[in-house]
């Protein structure tokens, strides 16, 4: 690892973020954005306040550059560099235009709402199984099945296929932690090649027996100068595979940590269910599976008294951000009721927004609304197992119990 760093004073806080046991939610990460809105890591520049953080995320001066960022975790061949240089988010640009505007042809709000009626069965189908269930991984036996039983319909994948998913998702979700090392690229490659395999099958299948899904309006469309290619629309699929499960199933992992902590904000949400929306709101603001997001300078800038040369890497913490009290009174309480005007940031910002992010919160909305209308607070049964720090985290294993509403 070899980041290109930005010119800093000997004074700035250095995180070791790279640490597979690092906590953005940790007093260190606290004192050091409480002293400055940046601090110096084993990868480059990382952004700790949210007027920063925001301001250069929608810099065009900064761009995701999905090879800066693989050579910067020593990855400069192989499948995992094949699949990961072309996905749309490491396009800028005419590029990056042309792909996103092909897919939001198919992605639709619509097609989301079309969704909703099946996420709500699919999430009070889940919450019923529970009850009788006792302690047990929530991870497992709720998280993981609610996006997988979406992503399945989103897409159009046979139920008798959803093994490889559950298996490979949550290995490719780990390419933005790669900073961690260990066994993650290895993870990651064998997880892409596997994924390309099937899916170039799914979409062999999809051509020769079209639906209302994704995957058969994505393959209608003949590739040209005016539609995706079939390298183009094999990565995209790959990369919604990860973003529309592995993501997604953190988030709902999150929630659920952040309602045992605070047992009297479940509560408020079960008597007031109007605060659905801001339940949703206010989870994704102060537990974010989303820890981190990347981006490299294109040319020689100043920005807050700070030179950052072409190259620079520079790494927006998210939590941090998102609990800044510059911009949310009280950012380090979690309050379902709370005022909570800025836009979240991981989503990212700009032309980069996730495209995924109405699904995501349809998920956890109806995952909400099932289990506060059943159960009293989640409660911790057991150490909680995480994911690594950086990128999509999350619980990885999340013992719980809940009890039943009288």
């Amino acid at each position: 690892m070899n980041p290109v760093s930005a010119t800093l004073s000997s004074t700035v806080p250095f995180l070791k973020v790279t640490d597979p046991e690092f906590d953005f939610r940790g007093p260190e990460v606290a004192a050091a954005q409480a002293g400055d809105w940046r601090a110096e890591s084993p990868i480059g520049l990382v952004v700790l306040r949210y007027a920063e953080a925001q301001e250069l995320l929608r810099d065009p001066r900064l761009r995701q550059s999905g090879e800066n960022y693989l050579a910067m975790n020593g990855v400069i061949d192989g499948p995992l560099y094949d699949w990961y240089l072309p996905m749309i988010i490491n396009q800028d640009g005419e590029d990056h235009r042309r792909l996103r505007g092909l897919v939001s042809k198919a992605f639709t709000l619509r097609m989301v709402n079309n969704l909703r009626p099946g996420v709500r069965a699919a999430a009070e189908r889940l919450a019923d199984r529970l009850a009788a269930a006792g302690a047990w991984d929530f991870v497992e036996e709720y998280a993981d099945r609610l996006p997988l039983a979406v992503m399945s319909e989103l897409l159009g994948i046979p139920a008798e296929d959803h093994e490889i998913f559950r298996r490979r998702s949550t290995d490719i979700g780990l390419v933005f932690s790669l900073a961690h090392g260990g066994d993650i690229r290895a993870r990651v490659e064998t997880a892409v090649t596997e994924l390309h395999a099937y899916v170039d099958g799914l979409m062999a299948d999809k051509r020769a027996h079209p639906g209302s899904d994704l995957v058969s309006a994505l393959v209608a469309m003949e590739p040209d100068d005016e539609h995706l290619s079939l390298a183009e629309l094999r990565n995209f699929i790959v990369a919604l595979v990860f973003a529309a499960h592995d993501a997604t199933l953190r988030q709902l992992a999150h929630a659920m940590v952040a309602f045992a902590e605070h047992p009297e904000q479940w509560t408020v949400l079960a008597r007031r269910p109007q605060l659905l929306d801001k339940a949703v709101e206010e989870v994704m603001r102060w537990a974010p599976t989303t820890t981190t997001v990347h981006r490299f300078a294109t040319a020689d800038f100043d920005f807050r008294s700070v030179r950052l040369t072409a190259g620079t890497a520079v790494t927006v913490a998210v939590v941090p951000a998102q609990r800044d009290p510059a911009v949310f009174r009280d950012g380090h309480r979690f309050d379902i009721t709370a005022p909570r005007e800025a836009p979240l940031l991981q989503f990212g910002a700009g032309p980069h927004h996730c495209l995924g992010a109405v699904l995501a919160r349809a998920e956890l909305g109806e995952a909400l609304r099932a289990l506060t209308a059943r159960f009293g607070p989640p409660v911790v049964t057991d150490r909680i197992t995480w994911r690594p720090p950086m990128g999509i985290s999350g619980p990885a294993v999340l013992p719980l119990r809940f009890d039943p509403r009288r």
